[in-house]
C-alpha cells in the first residue's frame, strides 16, 4: 500500500504526465480526492485535461472507480462559491484536493490546514501567498506552477523587438485573479525599463 506522501506525489507527477516505476503502483481500498477547478466543466478545453489528468493517473496504477473516486467541483466561473465547494469536498472525507489554478487553491487553503492540496498549475505560488518558497513548500499545498509572471518583461521585449518604435501598451487583465495582479506588477516594472 503506498503511503499518503507518495500518493500526493504520485498524484503531482501524475498531472504533470511523469511515470513511476511499476513497483510503486497503488494496491489495495479505493481512495477518494476531490477535484477543484473555477471553470465549466461542460468546456472543451477543461474535458482535455480532465482526460490527461485521468491518463496520468492511469499511467500510475489509479483506475477511477476502481481503486480511486474523483469528486469533480466547477464554480463555472463563479469564484465566490469556490469555499463551498471545498467545503463539500471536505465533507466527503477527501484524502487531497487537487485545485486549477492559483483561486482554486487559495480557496482550498483558506478551508484547511490538514488536508494535502495539490495545485495543478498556478502563477506564483510564493507571491499568491500559497507556499513558502519554491524548493520548500512548507505546509499543506505542493504543486505545479507556470510562473506567468515572470514572463511579463519578456514579452515586452519581444514586443520591443517586434515594434521598435513603440512607446504604449495596453495591458488587460482580471483583478479579481491574484495570478494577473502579479503579473500587472512585472509589466510595470518591465514597462518602465523599457521606456513604454
Amino acid at each position: 500500500m503506498m503511503d499518503r506522501r507518495s500518493f500526493i506525489g504520485a498524484v503531482a507527477l501524475g498531472i504533470a504526465g511523469v511515470p513511476l516505476p511499476s513497483n510503486a503502483q497503488p494496491a489495495g481500498k479505493s481512495l477518494r480526492i476531490g477535484l477543484l477547478a473555477p471553470g465549466s466543466a461542460s468546456a472543451s478545453a477543461t474535458q482535455v485535461l480532465l482526460e490527461a489528468f485521468r491518463q496520468g493517473l492511469r499511467e500510475l496504477g489509479w483506475f477511477e472507480g476502481q481503486n480511486i473516486t474523483i469528486e469533480y467541483r466547477f464554480a463555472e466561473g463563479r469564484q465566490e462559491v469556490l469555499p463551498k465547494l471545498v467545503a463539500e469536498l471536505i465533507r466527503l472525507n477527501i484524502v487531497l484536493i487537487v485545485a486549477e489554478g492559483t483561486v482554486a487553491t487559495q480557496a482550498a487553503k483558506s478551508a484547511t490546514g490538514a488536508l494535502p492540496i495539490v495545485m495543478a498549475t498556478s502563477g506564483d505560488p510564493v507571491g499568491s501567498g500559497l507556499v513558502a518558497t519554491l524548493a520548500r513548500p512548507g505546509g499543506n499545498v505542493t504543486g505545479l506552477t507556470l510562473l506567468a509572471a515572470e514572463l511579463s518583461a519578456k514579452r515586452l521585449q519581444l514586443l520591443k523587438e517586434i515594434v521598435p518604435g513603440v512607446s504604449r501598451v495596453a495591458a488587460l487583465w482580471n483583478s479579481a485573479n491574484p495570478e494577473t495582479v502579479l503579473s500587472l506588477r512585472q509589466t510595470e516594472h518591465a514597462a518602465g525599463a523599457l521606456d513604454l
